[in-house]
């Protein structure tokens, strides 16, 4: 089972980041997604001290190193600020369906960033699965209803940003990542990798908030109680446990196969759809996840 510790490690990631979709669209729907994306930051880096400090008797990794620390920052800043940000507003644009349809484009930049920068090759059965992975998801995702929120037909200048933004979402997501796995380098800590990630992240969208004059504005909109919960919720699953685990994942396993094993949120998320928002799911949706699925498993076994 420890041979697979990073593939686990990815699904694990997968099953968080759907929990925390979850929680942080309804916390958008009451308070704005932009503040969901920064008080998430600033919720999640005080847990992150305490977490480090109880694990390591520290609250920050004094020892890390300049050019680990650069990695690990700059990884922060194109994740969660430019790719979540691009990633947030696209679905605003486009819808859920799309943005997360060409979230999909993750595994394959950060295989061909992988290849270029990092020297790493797949095996042909291993590129197979990966394709299985991703067109079962795919094929799910392609088959939702855009919903009502998404834009006409008769706004082709916001659709073609919001299709831009998703790609390049998808993008940033990708490049994370490999900075991430530059920052690891030498098995360092996921814990300490993270708050790293995060603390620079939230550090940048507090410096860009105070220059708007939003910054307190956001913490005012906290006075709704139901998405100070919904937000601290998806803090703990997602910039704290999710994220960690995505590191262990791409630490332990190749980032390509990481990358698609974490991308397939929008399969978990058909029976929350179905149970939570009574969602109809149809035989093609069952037979899409079925497809991801058997691709997730090839991974294991190739």
């Amino acid at each position: 089972m420890t041979h697979f510790i990073g593939e686990i490690a990815a699904l694990l990631t997968a099953v968080c980041w759907s929990f925390n979709s979850v929680v942080f669209t309804w916390a958008g729907k009451r308070v704005g997604s932009v503040t969901v994306n920064s008080v998430r930051l600033w919720t999640a880096f005080p847990v992150l001290l305490l977490l480090h400090w109880l694990w390591f008797g520290n609250a920050l990794p004094l020892d890390i190193g300049l050019q680990r620390f650069f990695y690990l920052a700059i990884s922060g800043l194109i994740g969660f600020v430019a790719g979540d940000t691009m990633l947030f507003e696209s679905f605003l644009l486009i819808g859920p369906r799309l943005a997360m349809l060409l979230a999909l484009l993750v595994p394959v930049f950060s295989t061909l960033l992988a290849w270029v920068w990092l020297g790493e090759t797949l095996r042909l059965p291993q590129i197979i699965s990966i394709l299985v992975t991703i067109g079962g998801v795919a094929w799910v995702v392609a088959e939702k209803t855009a919903p009502a929120a998404a834009p006409a037909s008769g706004q082709p200048r916001k659709y073609r940003l919001g299709i831009i933004l998703a790609a390049g979402g998808a993008a940033g997501q990708a490049l994370g990542l490999l900075f991430s796995r530059l920052g690891l380098a030498g098995d360092y800590s996921a814990i300490s990798a993270t708050l790293i990630r995060v603390g620079a992240a939230g550090l940048m969208l507090a410096i860009i908030s105070l220059l708007q004059g939003k910054f307190f504005s956001h913490w005012a909109r906290m006075k709704d109680k139901a998405a100070w919960l919904q937000i601290t919720a998806g803090a703990l699953t997602g910039p704290v446990l999710g994220v960690v685990l995505s590191l262990v994942a791409i630490a332990h396993t190749q980032i390509g196969v990481a990358a698609t094993l974490m991308s397939i949120t929008p399969v978990l998320l058909l029976p929350v759809s179905h149970f939570l928002f009574r969602e109809k799911i149809t035989s093609r949706a069952i037979l899409g996840t079925l497809v991801a699925l058997l691709g997730v498993v090839l991974l294991f076994f190739v």
